[in-house]
């Protein structure tokens, strides 16, 4: 006898949207990446010249490994580009690095919704691990306690998925800025790269709507438990 599981159908719209979100950043960064900008400035000298003229002189720039691995770590207040962004400058480099860059001006303004994200961090990586050996062993020994505290972690992690997209929108929008204000793109530039940030955002929009089905799924599956 197979089990059929009806409630995976609240997921198939969120996959559908991850694959989207993953192919367009692929090709709009790859395209962007062959596009080198004007300035002639690598993806970390932008980033070091749009730290600088925001008087954040202790924020250090370091290079990693990786692909589209570039991220700001607000705990050393570092910024960590991966070796293409680094050293590249096209347009997608720069994009990127100022993002990122962007995640730093947001840090040192006390950017709200970035400080609640930074306080849900320890909480939603309690949940990532967690909150689905909960529900699993819930469902094996049917206690309906289990399974509430699994579902109740995991929402921590949608919650932190939800906050989490204003914070790099706004970033984004503070990148974009800073680019034009202090001439690192120019004209049609700054276009390819808000392209570029814009396909990036998509995949947060995907995992945040991913990680919303995953609860609805979780929460119907629970319902059909108890009828």
């Amino acid at each position: 006898m197979y089990y059929y599981d009806s409630t995976f159908i609240v997921l198939i719209p969120a996959l559908l949207l991850s694959l989207y979100a993953q192919a367009k950043i692929q090709s709009t960064y790859s395209r962007y990446s062959r596009q080198y900008s004007m300035s002639g400035l690598t993806g970390a000298e932008a980033a070091r010249k749009i730290l600088d003229l925001n008087g954040l002189y202790d924020v250090a720039i370091e290079v990693i490994p990786g692909n589209l691995t570039d991220h700001y770590d607000p705990r050393n207040r570092v910024l960590r580009l991966s070796r293409e962004v680094f050293y590249g400058n096209s347009i997608a480099a720069i994009g990127v690095a100022a993002h990122e860059a962007g995640h730093a001006l947001q840090h040192n303004r006390g950017y709200a919704p970035l400080i609640f994200r930074n306080a849900l961090v320890p909480v939603a990586n309690i949940g990532s691990n967690l909150s689905w050996i909960l529900i699993m062993l819930g469902f094996i020994i049917n206690s309906v306690g289990f399974i509430n505290l699994g579902i109740l972690l995991f929402s921590a992690v949608v919650l932190f998925q939800v906050v989490t997209l204003p914070v790099e929108f706004n970033a984004s929008s503070r990148a974009l800025t800073q680019l034009d204000n202090y001439n690192i793109l120019y004209g049609e530039e700054i276009y390819k790269a808000k392209r570029v940030l814009n396909a990036a955002a998509l995949t947060y929009v995907a995992a945040t709507i991913m990680a919303v089905s995953q609860l609805l799924r979780l929460i119907l599956l629970t319902r059909d438990s108890r009828d």
